[in-house]
């Protein structure tokens, strides 16, 4: 793992950025989002679903006079879920992994 946060060497790029946007959502739990993405492939997921996700409501935030309001809310409300899973996921793992 590099001083990113890369999550495996076999992950995608999607997942890397995911990983990276979590960590600066969440740097409380950097370090072991760190320790565990080398581990998880739960995470992982979450990680592809958070980068789309985000880059979806980023787009949709820019276009804002054709924006659908309602659909980027949903997205939002999306980015919102997978943190919070995130954060369940870290805190059911973190027994098994040193601070």
């Amino acid at each position: 793992m590099d001083k990113h946060g890369d999550i495996t060497r076999g992950s995608s790029d999607l997942a890397r950025r995911g990983l990276w946007r979590l960590m600066l959502k969440l740097p409380a739990m950097r370090g072991r989002l760190q320790i565990l993405a080398q581990k998880s492939t739960v995470l992982t997921d979450l990680c592809e679903a958070y980068e789309e996700a985000s880059m979806a409501a980023e787009r949709m935030s820019r276009e804002i006079p054709h924006a659908n309001p309602s659909r980027l809310a949903e997205y939002q409300s999306i980015c919102s879920e997978i943190e919070t899973d995130v954060v369940h996921l870290v805190l059911q793992k973190s027994r098994n992994v040193p601070d």
